[in-house]
């Protein structure tokens, strides 16, 4: 008897779909891989088990990329396995070949990339000479109930209605590698053209992305702060006292977006209006109205996202594998990579189960307290039908983050977190709306005579009202506003624990008629700041919603829910920017570096701005729309994007000038040949001469960077009038900081700096120094790795330490202990005879080692708490000591130990475990740098684990 193969995207919904069949298809038997009955097989991918790849003949590798071997379009793609599910491919494969299968069910997900994920894999398991050819259909599911699973089945699609689909998905993924892959190869050939390996990606969702976040960062660096003062005043009832602060009644919006009806743009009107309002009755007037505030949708996984980065500071990339182990690992969330914020309308049975399993589970810990919730919203009927929650036209591929019937039983703290975030959320959006009462007062101080002796008669630009006419001071009235918000029903706010009103939020009550007196005035000075920078939760939204950003109503309209990337890619994308040091985070805080405003500068200046823009996905995705409605050709959209590779390509390899135009920043340090000016360009920093700065440039302040956009579109007249002094930006292939690069020619040396990259691409650490080069009679820049320092340190000439004054006793051999080079070493450490080895750096993970600190570590054991190390993993900031541990013979970190949670019990294990240090702020814990078992943590992954109190061998982290 032939069978039919069901092939799901993940396991999950192959075990939903054999509950569903087993009614009626009876049976079914547990294999590794897959289920099998009678009549089904059935199992699943886990995700994409194969990417697209280029044939053999058109793999050219990373040491030759270079404009001769571009573009690559290669007639077709080929299929290459992803290495960590290989064993599941493998698996798919030996089933979709069985000789008594038949029949093939495509049940991925319902949309393009479901569709690309299953016929990606039946292709790869077909061979050169012969493709699969067994008849398939496809089940489309927009809800995994047993019931919608066994309709589903009753409605299958043929494989001829889905192919506009498949074509659609092909398309998007083999664009996408064209694009990247092309645009890759020749901005990192045009980088690379003086030498080295300077890899400069590209793509169309990561290139927009980094082109939001330095266009924030330029109108940070470009923002004028503007002073401006607040007016509050006190105003004495006989209830007691409230605040006020001034505005003008009359503002309205303009063109300057800084303007507020509240600010005050000099100090003497400010002045003015304190002294007029001091001393002086006022009237009130209030108006107090209702106001609803309703819960927010159920979660997707951008806004999970987004929200978890707010509150805890998880990355993107932190909270999508908690949702992903509590999806999988622990089965108590739905599937968490989904876009969309609602569930199916079939789904209110399932939602009340759900609240059933909140109120009766005993949950762990605090999520305990939820239970009272959950059984308050099935006793007043809360969850009923509503299109906030239940709307199958909002349901796309996968519905919202719910919890599942399951309860947890064991979870770590942060997944606790995220999984309570979940469930208040379910249960938040059926409560009723939390009801306030807003009170906004107006207290009115009428100026009867003129203005104080010593002030203008009035304060000017709109500060005040000025009544009719200027003849007179009196009829002029100053106005004060207080707000005040009382919660009058929490309703969902409850579930959030917000079930009283703070005593803050309710004014002093004032007698109707009654005149209150201004008790006193408080002028505040203030300044205009510039636009926040992107953190992660920020950047996510602004990711989401980039189609806003498109002129084009039509391809607007194509990217309306689409965004930049999906949710499953866009925690990828951000970390992928990171890595490539695009961007940096500091705190939660991403900062695009020097790399980032020099690639933008390459786009621009090649005029291939396109990849900066959203709209290159808007024109994607309103092509990709009308593929699948059948009215554009899969060959008609390739040829389209072959043509676009082609013209980036030209666009790059036919760059004739020896600069790209932009707006360069002229330095701070000084010439170290000449004293003269140091000016950027595209590729270089190049002395100018010792004259004034050119017309139209500015020196930049040190720590600041480049900014573009606005500035000159060539070099300043005089460029090649300096001395000949000239250094290149990006050494190999990293590009220098403007902080980084004022300190090198100050110094004449930095480092150790990470991120260069050989010749053949591979990534090293090194020191720079300016040398002086006789034969060109000029500085130069050279890699210095330390050569002198180890040949010193070897059996070699002796050292003198005579001038120095030792900074304490060796911890191993009571030697003298002193600076030298980039460390602090042992005497013995050095010289002709080597007889001890201890050393340590003087910066550790970006942590300047002070002279003070080492004297420290080296009289009592340890250093102070050093605030400043950076993980090289995860580029976070960490506090840690530096401590000698005697057992290693090394420095080594040590973290503060983690304060006791309520109610827990200090661990009884001795201390000298490490298995104890997760558990209770014992002492600390010692690990050795170079062993590395499962409880033990090596140097570089210290930030990832600095909650626990145990020591960490630093060395390696220099």
């Amino acid at each position: 008897m032939s069978k039919t193969l069901i092939i799901a995207e993940k396991p999950s919904v192959a075990q939903d779909i054999v509950r569903a069949l087993t009614p009626s298809a009876g049976k079914f038997d547990k294999f590794d891989e897959y289920f099998e009955s009678e009549q089904y097989v059935v199992s699943s991918a886990v995700g994409h088990l194969v990417e697209i790849k280029a044939p053999e003949e058109f793999d050219v590798k990373r040491g030759k990329w270079s404009f001769a071997n571009l573009p690559v379009i290669p007639p077709h793609f080929d299929l290459n396995p992803i290495d960590k599910v290989k064993g599941r491919l493998n698996a798919l494969v030996k089933l979709i070949r069985r000789k008594d299968v038949g029949h093939l069910i495509n049940a991925c997900d319902a949309g393009r990339e479901g569709e690309l994920i299953f016929r990606l894999i039946v292709q790869y398991a077909g061979t050169a000479k012969a493709a699969i050819a067994k008849p398939v259909e496809r089940l489309w599911l927009q809800s995994m109930t047993p019931q919608a699973i066994r309709d589903g089945f009753e409605k299958l699609k043929s494989d001829a209605q889905m192919l506009p689909l498949a074509d659609a998905a092909r398309c998007r993924s083999e664009a996408d590698w064209l694009v990247g892959i092309n645009g890759t190869r020749a901005m990192t050939a045009f980088n690379s053209r003086d030498g080295g390996f300077f890899l400069t990606t590209v793509g169309r969702v990561q290139t927009p992305t980094l082109s939001i976040v330095v266009e924030r960062e330029e109108k940070i660096r470009k923002h004028v702060s503007r002073d401006y003062w607040e007016v509050r005043a006190n105003f004495d009832a006989q209830a007691g006292q409230y605040e006020g602060k001034w505005f003008d009644p009359s503002w309205k919006k303009d063109e300057d977006l800084e303007r507020r009806a509240d600010r005050v743009w000099n100090r003497p009107d400010a002045d003015a209006i304190a002294l007029a309002a001091l001393g002086q009755p006022a009237s009130v007037r209030e108006e107090s109205k209702p106001t609803t505030s309703s819960c927010g949708g159920l979660y997707d996984l951008t806004t999970l996202q987004r929200e978890a980065n707010s509150r805890f500071g998880f990355s993107a990339k932190t909270t999508l594998g908690l949702a992903q182990a509590l999806y999988e690992k622990h089965k108590v969330l739905t599937y968490p990579r989904t876009d969309s914020r609602y569930l199916p309308e079939d789904y209110l049975a399932v939602a009340k189960q759900t609240a059933e399993m909140i109120a009766n589970e005993d949950m762990p810990g605090p999520l305990r307290e939820l239970a009272v919730h959950a059984r308050k919203a099935l006793k007043e009927g809360y969850i009923k039908p509503t299109k906030k929650v239940f709307d199958n036209t909002k349901v796309s591929d996968h519905f919202a983050i719910i919890p599942t019937l399951q309860a947890p039983k064991s979870l770590s703290e942060i997944e606790a977190k995220l999984y309570d975030m979940v469930v208040k959320r379910f249960l938040g959006v059926f409560f009723p709306p939390a009801e306030f009462m807003v009170t906004t007062r107006i207290s009115t101080v009428k100026i009867v005579g003129p203005w104080p002796a010593g002030t203008r008669s009035a304060p000017q630009g709109g500060a005040v009202a000025l009544g009719s006419g200027p003849a007179s001071d009196a009829g002029q009235e100053l106005n004060f506003q207080t707000n005040g918000k009382i919660l009058v029903k929490p309703g969902w706010l409850a579930v959030y624990g917000k079930e009283v009103q703070e005593d803050d939020a309710n004014l002093v009550a004032v007698a109707p008629g009654e005149v209150v007196r201004t008790e006193s005035v408080d002028v505040k000075s203030l300044q205009t700041k510039p636009p926040a920078r992107y953190t992660e939760a920020t950047l996510l939204s602004a990711m989401e919603g980039a189609g806003k950003l498109i002129d084009d109503e039509e391809l607007r309209a194509a990217m309306t829910e689409k965004g930049l990337g999906t949710p499953a890619t866009r925690a990828a994308t951000i970390e992928g920017l990171i890595a490539e040091k695009y961007m940096l985070r500091e705190g939660r805080e991403l900062i695009p570096t020097a790399k980032s405003f020099q690639l933008m500068t390459l786009l621009r200046g090649l005029d291939v701005e396109i990849l900066t823009n959203p709209q290159l996905t808007g024109e994607w995705e309103f092509q990709l729309a009308e593929m699948e409605k059948g009215r554009l050709k899969r060959d008609e959209f390739m040829g389209r994007i072959a043509e676009m590779t082609e013209r980036i390509v030209k666009k790059a390899k036919e760059y004739d000038r020896d600069t790209i135009p932009g707006d360069y920043a002229t330095l701070t340090a000084p010439c170290p040949k000449c004293g003269g000016i140091v000016k950027e360009n595209y590729r270089r920093y190049t002395c100018i001469g010792t004259g004034p700065s050119p017309a139209g440039t500015q020196a930049v302040p040190r720590g600041d960077a480049l900014a573009l956009g606005s500035g000159p579109a060539s070099e300043p007249a005089g460029a090649a009038e300096g001395c000949g002094f000239s250094i290149g930006k990006i050494p190999g292939g990293r590009s220098f900081e403007l902080r980084e690069v004022e300190q090198f020619l100050a110094t004449k040396k930095i480092g150790p700096l990470e991120g260069f990259r050989s010749k053949a691409g591979w990534p090293f650490t090194a020191e720079l120094a300016l040398v002086y080069d006789d034969e060109i009679n000029n500085w130069k820049l050279e890699f210095d790795f330390g050569e002198d320092a180890k040949k010193a340190e070897g059996d070699g000439e002796p050292v003198d330490f005579s001038a120095q004054t030792s900074l304490g006793a060796c911890p191993k051999c009571q030697g003298h202990v002193y600076e030298h080079g980039a460390n602090y070493l042992c005497e013995h450490a050095v010289g002709a005879t080597v007889t001890c080895d201890f050393k340590s750096g003087k910066i550790i993970l970006q942590q300047p080692i002070e002279v003070a600190q080492m004297q420290k570590l080296l009289a009592e054991g340890k250093t102070a708490l050093l605030e400043n190390f950076v993980s090289n993993k995860t580029r976070r900031k960490f506090k840690a000591f530096l401590a000698y541990d005697k057992k290693e013979g090394k420095v080594m970190f040590e973290f503060e130990p983690r304060a006791l949670k309520p109610g827990a019990k200090p661990s009884a294990k001795p201390s000298a475990k490490p298995a104890a240090a997760a558990k209770a702020a014992a002492p600390a814990k010692t690990v050795a740098a170079k062993k590395v078992p499962a409880k033990k943590v090596p140097a570089k992954k210290a930030a990832a684990k600095q909650a626990a109190p145990k020591k960490v061998a630093a060395k390696k982290a220099a």
